[in-house]
């Protein structure tokens, strides 16, 4: 290899050296590429196989990788859902000599897809509503946090399914920023008009090209952020004053914020001169309430709509059988062993790759619940688990890995003509006006 590579990493993987750096990404051949669908991004982004796992490769200057790198570690640390950073690739040169452009290196994200490829035909009105509300939670946490986003959009996204709602994960940081004080009320307003302006115009371009159902809004499904965003940010943050008779609501307003999947680590309770008065506020808000609650006791780690289906079907497990006088963690062992592994063990080999452990789980709750219903009977698992998997699991396109991209890349508006896009101010009047 030319030249004298430079390679930033918390852990370096001798396998990055293997790559072929001097070349520049849009020329790595077949031999080097993983074919994955990918969002749209203002940068090349391509996609390589490396240790058994996949990587994202962004070409970008050595700055910006610089800065994506430190912050996405940054929110790793403060347990944000995001990419995870592998390496700054600085120093590229070609055989000639000729510098290349520097690189950021990412770990693709097990069983996510961009917002296009989560539709095989047309994008429904329930399946956009509920990546919006998805991004709108992802949105609260990182403004709580203290993180400026700056282009909030559902291509500088990864989902991922999670019992029958999706998760999201950030994956482009560059414009992000991260302040120690907090976030002010225009910050988090100006972020939040970003995310609706940008779903706008995202979800105009795929009905433009034919690809959303007909009863698709664009304008309220982006509308639909803002007020997901603003009740569940009241919730977390919103102060409440009550009675001082009504003390139960305190332990009320907590087993709400737990429903929503939010630990609370500190809570500020101020009283009246008078006694008569409680005000409560959240002071530190943490999400994954389910999430540690089945790590803790099974090792299982999952989306939190997956971790709250999975522990009540543990719960129903220890009621059902009697189980009641066991602890916790013993009970949770025992369905660990006896329902939830034998399941996972069931999929056969060629059918893994479909959907990821936790989720084939829950879809398989939902079939027997199903089948139970149309046949008037209570389905055995181990029935319900054969029907699945024949009817409907194996005739589901692999997430782990997508082999064919469902939908071509083609260019979007985006928010201001830049160099390089081929934007224009027109083409922003053209769809911004109808936000």
């Amino acid at each position: 290899m030319a030249g004298s590579l430079n390679i930033t990493a918390a852990t370096v993987d001798p396998a990055l050296l293997d790559l072929p750096w001097n070349i520049p990404l849009d020329e790595w051949s077949n031999e080097h590429i993983a074919i994955l669908p990918k969002g749209i991004s203002r940068h090349l982004v391509r996609f390589a196989n490396m240790s058994g796992y996949v990587i994202a490769i962004k070409e970008t200057t050595a700055e910006m990788a610089k800065r994506e790198y430190e912050m996405l570690r940054t929110l790793q640390r403060m347990d944000i859902p995001c990419v995870d950073p592998v390496a700054i690739i600085n120093n590229r040169e070609d055989e000639e000599g000729t510098p290349l452009k520097a690189a950021l290196v990412t770990r693709h994200l097990k069983f996510s897809l961009p917002y296009r490829a989560l539709f095989s035909q047309t994008l429904r009105p329930d399946t956009a509503t509920r990546l919006v509300d998805a991004l709108a939670v992802l949105l609260v946490r990182l403004h709580i946090v203290g993180f400026f986003w700056g282009d909030v959009s559902l291509s500088n996204t990864l989902f991922r399914r999670d019992a029958g709602a999706f998760a999201a994960y950030l994956v482009d940081a560059e414009t992000g920023q991260l302040y120690d004080g907090g976030l002010s009320n225009g910050q988090r307003e100006n972020d939040l008009e970003i995310a609706r302006v940008n779903i706008a115009g995202e979800l105009m371009d795929l009905e433009a090209g034919g690809r959303v159902d007909e009863a698709l809004d664009p304008i309220k499904v982006s509308n639909g952020i803002v007020a997901a965003y603003r009740s569940l940010w009241k919730e977390l943050t919103g102060s409440e004053s009550f009675s001082s008779s009504e003390r139960w609501r305190i332990s009320q307003r907590v087993d709400r914020l737990n429903d929503l999947g939010f630990d609370i680590e500190e809570l500020a309770i101020k009283t009246s001169d008078q006694g008569t008065t409680v005000r409560i506020q959240p002071k530190v808000v943490d999400a994954g309430h389910h999430q540690r609650r089945l790590l803790r006791l099974t090792g299982l780690d999952t989306g939190e709509n997956q971790a709250r289906r999975l522990l009540n079907d543990l719960d129903s497990y220890s009621a059902t059988l009697g189980k009641q006088g066991l602890d916790e963690e013993a009970a949770a062992h025992e369905w660990l062993m006896r329902v939830f592994e034998p399941v996972v063990r069931a999929i056969p080999t060629d059918l893994k790759g479909k959907l990821e452990p936790a989720e084939v789980f829950h879809q398989l709750l939902e079939h027997r619940w199903f089948m139970s219903q149309a046949e008037g009977r209570d389905v055995p698992l181990a029935e319900a688990l054969t029907s699945y998997i024949n009817d409907i699991l194996r005739h589901r396109r692999d997430e782990a890995t997508v082999i064919e991209p469902p939908t071509e890349t083609i260019s979007i508006p985006v928010l201001a003509s830049e160099p390089g896009t081929g934007a224009t101010d027109e083409d922003d009047d053209d769809w911004r006006s109808k936000v």
